[in-house]
């Protein structure tokens, strides 16, 4: 399945979606051109009138309307069963505004760790891993602590136009996942190593077809998916890669309905750190800018994901990636019902929707003065005893907000 292409019931439509396709041929309708984006309410109601579902293209427009809500929580035991070993229970051990300090270090450290293995790489199609060891490692210890920092940095890779900033990234998010499940500290490493890892095949596929804005075609398409054995080659003579690295760098783009690549596995035939991989490097995808789209905001991507579970992506992974990072993600920018913009400091793990802003524009879109604090679990209406939520999550950037100027 294209991953942006999703079927939309009619009753779901909202402004700003783009129709690709309907469930009848265009020339049943009075739509002229195949293709069309919804500017009005008038274009949904004739769409409803004539079709029951349709298909949305998500990169020509916004993805699917609806609240999506948070799925129930596993205890220990299901966990276990799930991840295939005793599962850890961890606890937030500092808050973000302290563990910010000791992450950002470790962020820059963990970058200049990327710059000195891809130049390595470059140069000799060798590197040592034990250079990047201790700032994943650094990492890790970081996320078990508190994953809320190392997950605010890990959305400044839009503004981080370095060819490394996917693998950073992915990293974050498989550790954050990671802990999530429950799995031990030896375990997390691992993740954070082979994540950091799975797209390293990618240094020697072209940068033309990389950067490509338009569709690959299946001679180029054919070369992409080379990166799995590139990367392997890579790592070939590299001590210190376990064989579930090794997995991760194979297996990430196999598919639970087994539609995937290379080896088209299926269901639990696929290794759990594959699946694990397969869905972070889709989310980190997804909300990343491209050349030929802007990136999906945190809540949109996940409604993807969670669309695509029991096809693409195992469901119980999906529902616990989704608690591992919420709906809106450390570092995420909200729109509140009264208009005011804020950036989410900190979600709460039994409050996903009702996190901690740091708010940044007033109702009317200016910068305020002076950023204050906002508790959502605490202030539940405005000043005019309306209930006060978020409204909207807003695409990184949006209203010229600069993450790294404004609340790093």
């Amino acid at each position: 399945m294209a991953y942006n292409i999703l079927k939309v019931d009619t009753d779901q439509l909202r402004i700003g979606m783009f129709v690709s396709e309907l469930d009848r041929p265009w020339l049943e309708t009075p739509f002229l051109l195949q293709g069309v984006k919804i500017n009005s309410d008038e274009d949904i109601q004739a769409l409803r009138k004539y079709c029951e579902y349709v298909y949305i293209d998500i990169e020509r427009g916004i993805a699917q309307a609806g609240t999506l809500e948070l799925p129930n929580r596993r205890s220990l035991e299901d966990k276990t069963l799930l991840i295939g070993r005793p599962a850890q229970d961890y606890v937030d051990k500092v808050a973000i505004e302290k563990e910010l300090l000791t992450a950002k270090t470790s962020h820059k450290e963990l970058s200049n760790a990327f710059n000195r293995m891809y130049d390595d790489i470059a140069l000799s199609n060798k590197f040592n891993l034990d250079e990047l060891k201790p700032s994943l490692n650094l990492m890790v210890e970081s996320v078990i602590r508190n994953p809320d920092a190392f997950v605010w940095l890990a959305k400044l890779k839009n503004t981080d136009k370095q060819t490394y900033g996917h693998s950073i990234s992915s990293s974050i998010w498989a550790v954050s996942f990671g802990r999530q499940l429950g799995l031990r500290k030896i375990d997390l490493n691992n993740l954070a190593l082979g994540a950091a890892l799975f797209d390293l095949g990618k240094m020697k596929v072209s940068r033309k077809i990389l950067e490509k804005k338009g569709h690959l075609t299946e001679q180029e398409f054919s070369e992409v998916k080379r990166h799995v054995e590139y990367g392997l080659d890579i790592l070939k003579d590299s001590q210190g890669v376990t064989p579930r690295i090794r997995e991760m760098v194979y297996c990430h783009h196999e598919r639970f309905d087994g539609s995937g690549y290379p080896q088209g596995l299926q269901g639990t035939a696929i290794p759990l750190f594959a699946r694990i991989a397969s869905i972070v490097d889709c989310y980190d995808a997804i909300t990343s800018d491209r050349p030929h789209r802007k990136g999906l905001s945190p809540s949109e991507a996940v409604k993807c994901l969670y669309e695509w579970r029991g096809k693409d992506f195992q469901t119980e992974l999906i529902e616990e990636f989704i608690q591992a990072i919420g709906i809106y993600p450390a570092g995420s920018l909200v729109e509140l019902s009264t208009g005011e913009v804020g950036v989410v400091l900190a979600e709460y793990r039994t409050r996903r929707l009702r996190p901690k802003l740091m708010m940044l524009l007033d109702k009317d879109k200016q910068l305020l003065a002076n950023f204050s604090g906002l508790d959502l679990s605490e202030v539940l209406h405005d000043n005019d005893g309306k209930l006060l939520e978020i409204k909207r999550a807003l695409e990184p950037g949006a209203y010229d907000i600069d993450p790294q100027t404004l609340y790093i």
